[in-house]
């Protein structure tokens, strides 16, 4: 019990059983490589890269696995305009036995870090896309992508040192694009399975401020919710600000859509049946004394089902002809609903079987009170996608899943500030939030235990 103890000094948690042999090597190779991993976790959460930009990142993991010995193959994915992806996918092959796609995504966010951390974020770059185009911003590792690299690498290491104890196929992949839900698409629409074998089971994690450092959280079954985006543009007709009455102003029919937009939730949708709908970007106008032509919302709906999907989408469209025939605008005014497809993913789903067996495992290496049964949330991931196979993902729909999934919960809080913010009331910052702040040693530390434990266990 003192070895075991020793083990985990380092992993903030002491576990009830004497673990397996296999597993003290994983703890043992975690913590030793541990700090190098934190160094490389500041490195690159110090240089951010949006999605469809993370060429910096794609090589600092490209390189750390050619060195470990696996063959390297960057920029796979390619998007609907034809541009490529600095998708990464690294491949080790020991014997016969499964594929096990290990994932780990690599973008940023366009927010100004103000964590105050001495490795924090500096880096400022003009948006690219969308209606905000052209204009600077902050980039910050706001969701926690660089812990996600950081432990891939870690995992890929430990795998490659021990081969003497799995058989089988291991497909590390680096996943560009998760913020703007397009990288795993991408990747597949770039021949991934048909290129490199297609896996028999996907695994990865995600950072939490949900959970401190030194747990992990799991959920079978439904656990992300599916993000479908949609464009609404309501149109009217412009003049000067001192007269309204000419005109049309969509201004005010945008403000009356934004608001009655929300009855849809609240008294269309099923109550169980789980719906979000957020307007997170507004842009219409030019200057404070003239009235637009148009006014562009672009929405986030998040669901767990096709018929709540498919209501809110409905009600979007009843709203905005109701608005063009209140607002006694001509059809060639009528404001538009359109979904994007490509901005969009289905509902991860948790392999109940696959996810019970990676509790067992985990809870005999990390300790019972360690391994948390979590609950579903209406925050959404691609990595899913990977587990659709061959078939396309489509929004709102049951997945109809080919290859087992299981993603985790990595916690991410300083146990000491986590436990006061409960006491408090108060959550610590989270993902997307401009002082989201991960501690790095002890997250690093078991979220490559417990990725690196996934894969022997299956891989055995």
């Amino acid at each position: 019990m003192r070895l075991q103890q020793a083990l985990f000094a380092g992993l903030l948690f002491t576990p009830a059983t004497i673990i397996s042999a296999y597993a003290q090597d994983v703890v043992t190779f975690a913590h030793t490589e541990n700090p190098g991993l934190v160094d490389i976790y500041k490195d690159l959460h110090s240089h951010p890269e949006l999605s469809h930009y993370e060429e910096r990142t794609s090589g600092i993991l490209a390189k750390d696995l050619r060195d470990a010995g696996y063959t390297v193959t960057e920029r796979v994915g390619k998007y609907p305009d034809g541009s490529q992806a600095y998708g990464v996918v690294g491949i080790m092959k020991n014997g016969p036995g499964p594929t096990l796609l290990i994932r780990g995504d690599m973008d940023a966010l366009p927010v100004t870090e103000e964590t105050g951390l001495p490795y924090a974020s500096h880096v400022v770059t003009k948006t690219v896309s969308g209606q905000n185009a052209g204009q600077s911003t902050g980039v910050m590792h706001a969701c926690g992508h660089d812990v996600h690299v950081t432990v891939l690498i870690g995992t890929a290491r430990a795998l490659a040192s021990m081969r003497s104890k799995w058989h089988g196929t291991i497909m590390i992949v680096g996943q560009p694009s998760e913020e703007t839900i397009d990288g795993a698409k991408a990747m597949l629409a770039d021949g991934l399975y048909q290129r490199f074998g297609k896996p028999d089971f996907v695994i990865g994690l995600h950072d939490t401020n949900a959970l401190p450092a030194g747990k992990v959280g799991f959920v079978p079954g439904d656990t992300l919710a599916a993000s479908t985006s949609i464009d609404v543009v309501i149109k009217g007709i412009g003049g000067h600000g001192s007269a309204p009455n000419v005109g049309k102003d969509p201004v005010t029919l945008a403000a009356y859509f934004i608001t009655q937009m929300q009855t849809i939730v609240s008294r269309e949708e099923d109550p169980q049946d789980p719906t979000v709908v957020t307007v997170g970007d507004i842009h219409g106008g030019t200057k404070r004394n003239i009235i637009p032509n148009e006014v562009k919302l672009e929405l986030t709906v998040r669901t767990f089902s096709a018929k709540a999907l498919q209501t809110v989408i409905t009600g979007l469209n009843q709203m905005a002809a109701g608005i063009t025939t209140s607002a006694g605008l001509p059809p060639e005014k009528a404001a538009t609903v359109t979904v994007l497809d490509n901005e969009s993913t289905p509902v991860l789903y948790n392999d109940p079987a696959l996810m019970g067996r990676m509790g067992g495992k985990l809870t005999e290496v990390l300790g019972k009170a360690n391994v948390i049964e979590s609950t579903r949330v209406m925050g959404s991931e691609d990595v899913g996608v990977f587990g659709l196979g061959f078939k396309p993902a489509v929004a709102g729909q049951p997945p109809a899943q080919e290859i087992p999934v299981a993603f985790l919960w990595l916690g991410a809080m300083d146990p000491a500030k986590f436990a006061a913010a409960q006491k408090a009331g108060i959550p610590l910052p989270g993902p997307h939030t401009s002082k989201f702040e991960p501690l790095p040693t002890p997250t690093l530390e078991v979220g490559v235990t417990a990725l690196t434990t996934e894969a022997l266990t299956l891989l055995q």
